[in-house]
Order: C-alpha cells, then structure tokens, then sequence
C-alpha cells in the first residue's frame, strides 16, 4: 500500500540564488553586479537563440559579415593574367570594379573598392547599381585626396541621367565631384596615352551596355620601306613621308554584364582575341539553365563551353558569379571546361566564401 499523502498544499521550493562562481571557475576576475547582469543577459540571448527566435536575423547578419569581410581582404589579393596584374571584385548583384593598374584605369565601380581611388580612367559598361553606385565616392575621394579629375566614360545613351544623378549628389554634399565625363559609342576610339587606345563594343544586357577593348599603339616600318638603311630611312622621315604603320593590339576587353550574343557578333573579334578577355559567368550549374540566364541578360558558364572555338584569347578572366556559389563551387564548374579551354581560364573569387571558412 502506497503511504498517504495529505491533500494540504506543500510550501514552495526553496531555490538557492545562482552561484556565478560555480559556474565560471576560470574567471579570476572579482564577480560584481555589473559582471552578473552581463552574464545573465548572454544566458537570455543564448536561451533565444536556441529556441530559434533570432536564427533567420542571426544568418543574415552573419553573411553580410562574412561577405564584408571578404571584401576588405581584396584589397591585398590580385591576379597575375598574361603579363598584367589584374585586382578587384565581382559578385553578381553586389559589385564589380576590376582594376588594371599598369595602365592606370578601372571597369565598373560598384562600390568603389580604395584602390579604384587612384586609378585616373574609369570605364563604366551600363547603368546597373552594382556596376556605377560606387561613381560618386569615386570623385569625392579623389577630391578629397587632391588627385586631378579622372576621365570617366559611360554610354551615350545614359550621359545625361549621369551628369543629373552627380549634380544631386553635389547639392546634398556641397562637393564639386570634378571629372571629365565622355560619351564613347561604340565604334569610336579614345587615346587614353600615346601607347594606349579605348574602343566600345556592343554587349547584349538587360538595360543599354556596351564593353571596352583597351588596345595597344605600335609604329612598325611600312614594308616598302624595310629594305632601306638607317640614313636613307632618316632621310624619308625628314621629307615628311609616313614611312611606319599605326599597329593596334587588342590587349584587354571587359564585357560587363551580358548575354552570349555578344561572342557571335563579327564587330566584336577583337574582343574575341585581346591577350585577355575578361567577361561574366553569372550560372553555372542546372539549378539555373541557360534559359535563365538568357532572361536576366547574363551568360551560363555552358554558353562559353558551346561556343569556345571563337576564343582565340590567351586568357579568359571569369567574373560576376552569383553570390550563391563558393570558391569550391566556382572552381568545380570551371575544372568541366574542355581541355583546350579550361588552361587559359581563371577566375575571379574574391569577396566569395570557401567552404572551409
């Protein structure tokens, strides 16, 4: 038989007051009211955090941290393609700004990387945020720094909501936001130095867009002319007779933001053959096909896999993947490229997380 218990209410337990002390022996700090309350607010954030309360803050939070983080190691990261050292980031939707600083210019200005600051020619591809945000604190540092007006080139066709969108910021800021703003259509060329010219090329984005090849000028002796000595070369020279050749070498292309139509267009060979092409692969798995990137005005990385005979280019510079891939994903994808082409491709990853980190 179970013994009897009385239907009188039994007193409340006695609880005795939490003793920190116990509880964090390897502190050998004094434990104070101020220590106590602080350690009883990382409990209640804890205890939030399990029941799963903050979680979905707590991960974005996170991956902003991470890929601010990521940003700011750029600046001490570059790459080395044929000959040129080539710095900056490409996200898809967050940023793009690559610097070329042999020769002292930079595409894109999503959100104006530091080193971007000091380079003097700015070459903006279309008007997309994560491609031009970046413009007016471009100028503002520069000023701020009393480096001269940078020449920036955009598409003609949006100059003037350019010149509109820097006068805004000017009133707000009272700062001059100097620059020489050029409108560059495609088929036009620009001296950026007496060894470097700029010529557009037609891209196929979502909104207006237009690429750059940056070519380099060489005088070669006319051929008729090759057969002469020294003197009778200074001679004709002296005359005024032309006696060398302009040589234009498509040395860099950006493309920007675009759709493989840009690969099959006969105007555009000469971006097809620069030592370096540098162009977008937003896609590169099934999830999201070809027909999916065709829509949103960007290139799958099988569209370059199908049309990989028309690369004549030394290296191809990979940019722009959707920040929902990792470095581990970007290179898996890149390793499926047939023999002949998977050497001279490389990417850029920064500002993209590792699996591992």
């Amino acid at each position: 038989m179970l013994p009897s218990v009385s239907n009188s209410r039994l007193p409340p337990p006695k609880i005795a007051p939490f003793d920190h002390s116990h509880a964090f022996p390897h502190r050998s700090l004094p434990i104070t009211p101020a220590s106590l309350a602080a350690e009883d607010d990382r409990f209640r954030a804890l205890a939030l955090k399990k029941s799963g309360f903050l979680s979905v803050i707590d991960r974005a939070m996170n991956e902003e941290e991470v890929y601010r983080r990521a940003r700011a190691e750029v600046q001490r990261k570059g790459l080395e393609v044929e000959g040129y050292s080539i710095e900056g980031i490409s996200v898809g939707g967050h940023e793009t700004c690559v610097m070329v600083p042999s020769m002292n210019l930079s595409f894109d200005i999503g959100r104006c990387p530091a080193k971007a600051v000091h380079q003097d020619f700015l070459f903006i591809t279309h008007a997309h945020l994560d491609h031009i945000g970046g413009l007016p604190m471009y100028l503002a540092t520069r000023g701020l720094y009393n480096l001269k007006p940078p020449t920036v080139f955009v598409p003609p066709c949006i100059k003037d909501d350019v010149q509109k969108l820097l006068e805004v910021h000017r009133g707000m800021s009272q700062v001059e936001l100097k620059l020489d703003l050029v409108a560059l259509d495609v088929g036009e060329t620009y001296e950026i130095r007496n060894d470097l010219v700029a010529r557009p090329f037609r891209t196929h984005h979502v909104i207006p867009s237009q690429g750059y090849v940056i070519y380099s000028v060489r005088n070669k002796l006319k051929k008729q002319y090759a057969h002469l000595k020294g003197p009778q070369i200074k001679k004709l020279k002296d005359s005024g007779v032309e006696i060398t050749d302009i040589i234009l070498s498509p040395e860099v292309a950006f493309t920007g933001d675009t759709k493989s139509d840009f690969i099959l267009e006969p105007r555009n060979a000469d971006a097809l053959r620069a030592k370096i092409l540098i162009t977008e692969a937003t896609f590169l798995d099934d999830e999201n096909d070809i027909e999916h990137a065709r829509e949103h005005g960007h290139l799958h990385l099988l569209e370059i896999m199908e049309h990989a005979k028309w690369f004549r280019n030394k290296a191809i510079l990979l940019t722009h993947f959707s920040s929902r891939y990792k470095i581990e994903d970007i290179r898996k994808a890149i390793a499926k490229l047939q023999p002949k082409l998977s050497p001279k491709v490389v990417a850029l990853t920064e500002g993209f997380r590792s699996t591992y980190s």
